[in-house]
């Protein structure tokens, strides 16, 4: 091993520049605190004459990431081209297989490839580090495997993807329509010209995944994670939820259960007294509910060039010292294939909002269903339907609080009262996440 330690990086968008510019910043203290120099010697990228406002010179370029990976002149490689196939799988099992340490950025890779990368890094006794894969600059990957390694953690939730956390807020605090939110963020660059991966939860969903398999020693299994997107908030909801004491929030959630591994993303009422609800724009947060600790959030900037660069130099810093740990906290052939727990199986409370038809009995009847399935409500608010009088209404918005009960006795009784014909329109539901 070099005393030097020598870095090449395969990808130059924001992250990559901001990388770049950041090990200058800190050489000197980064080298005091590693005991190494740290020196990118390497660089690849799709345009090479794009201007990035910053000096290459001295830095050989690479057409090919695979050659920087495979190259005997760099130590370390670094992945930050993202995508969950192509050139930035083929170049981190390149890195690998040559016996070289790995730092990734990319999320949806890991979701989908994690554990064959893993074991690929166990075998070489390499580093595969990604603490910039989910929540930016957010130390949460460190926090899960290492720090909190004497604790047994009970669930793990948060706010992980900052453009759905900022059309929310814009929504509530501004009263915007959810399409005007959208466009904003996509002017702003917060969200990309095609939103579905952001609005959707896959992107969420990616990030919990690899959160979840940290946090309970499990195989990553992100095909197991229930997502729903927030496309169908309303400001009716957002209102209600003020008026209710909560505040609605994308979260990503993992809990162990008896039942399984619970892990699943959504739109979720949560308290307002609670620190994750006061997270608003684009920061994300994260709590770890644990016996030790008892409840730990960790709120910070959750994406943008500097807090990303911030945690892949954390990565670098750690590799240049020689720590080296199992890249999910334990042997890949040592983590636990949790048993799935379908959404249906889910327990909990429930706001329902319901476009009820202004004729007698439906309210009853409504109630009825709901009993039926040993559903036991909170509270029952009617409103009036917006911008109709009395005389002239066909239906009237009513909003519905459970208690605990489980996913499959609510779309029960909602299957029921939509074959019942009571209701103008699809019901909205979203689940309550209480302290």
């Amino acid at each position: 091993m070099s005393q030097t330690l020598r870095i090449g990086i395969a990808g130059l968008g924001t992250v990559g520049v901001s990388v770049l510019q950041l090990l200058r910043r800190q050489h000197d203290a980064l080298k005091a605190s590693t005991g190494r120099d740290i020196k990118v010697v390497a660089v690849s990228a799709r345009n090479r004459a794009r201007d990035r406002g910053i000096d290459l010179s001295g830095i050989e370029w690479y057409d090919d990431p695979v050659e920087i990976a495979s190259s005997d002149d760099v130590d370390l490689f670094v992945e930050l081209m993202g995508g969950d196939e192509g050139a930035a799988r083929a170049s981190i099992e390149a890195a690998l297989t040559h016996g070289k340490s790995v730092v990734t950025a990319n999320k949806a890779l890991l979701a989908k490839h994690g554990l064959a990368l893993a074991r690929r890094a166990e075998a070489k006794k390499v580093a595969l580090a990604f603490e910039a894969s989910v929540a930016g600059g957010i130390p949460i990957v460190k926090t899960l495997r290492e720090g909190l390694a004497g604790n047994q953690i009970k669930r793990v939730y948060g706010i992980l993807n900052g453009t759905c956390n900022y059309i929310l807020s814009r929504m509530e605090l501004e009263g915007l329509s959810f399409e005007e939110c959208l466009a904003d963020a996509q002017r702003l660059g917060y969200a990309e010209a095609d939103p579905t991966f952001d609005i959707g939860g896959f992107d969420t969903a990616h990030k919990l995944s690899i959160l979840a398999s940290l946090a309970f020693g499990t195989a990553l299994d992100a095909q197991a994670v229930h997502i729903e997107g927030i496309q169908s908030i309303t400001l009716a909801d957002l209102r209600a939820a003020e008026e209710l004491g909560y505040r609605i929030k994308l979260l990503g959630v993992a809990q162990r259960t008896s039942h399984g591994l619970e892990q699943r993303v959504h739109p979720t009422m949560v308290p307002r007294s609670s620190s994750i609800a006061q997270v608003m724009g684009v920061t994300n947060a994260v709590t770890i509910d644990a016996d030790a600790v008892k409840e730990l959030t960790l709120v910070g900037p959750g994406a943008g060039g500097d807090a990303t660069a911030s945690a892949v130099v954390a990565d670098i810093a750690d590799i240049a010292k020689g720590v080296r740990t199992s890249p999910f906290g334990l042997p890949v052939d040592g983590l636990e294939v949790a048993e799935r727990l379908p959404m249906q199986r889910h327990e909990g409370g429930y706001y329902i909002r319901l476009s009820v038809f202004d004729r007698l009995g439906a309210a009853a009847a409504i109630a009825t269903r709901m009993m039926e399935k040993n559903i036991s409500l909170e509270s029952i608010m009617q409103r009036r339907a917006p911008n109709a009088s009395d005389q002239t209404r066909e239906s009237v918005p009513v909003i519905l609080i459970t208690h605990a009960t489980s996913e499959h006795a609510v779309r029960e009784a909602l299957d029921a009262v939509v074959r019942d014909g009571y209701i103008a329109e699809k019901p909205q539901v979203i689940r309550i996440e209480r302290e």
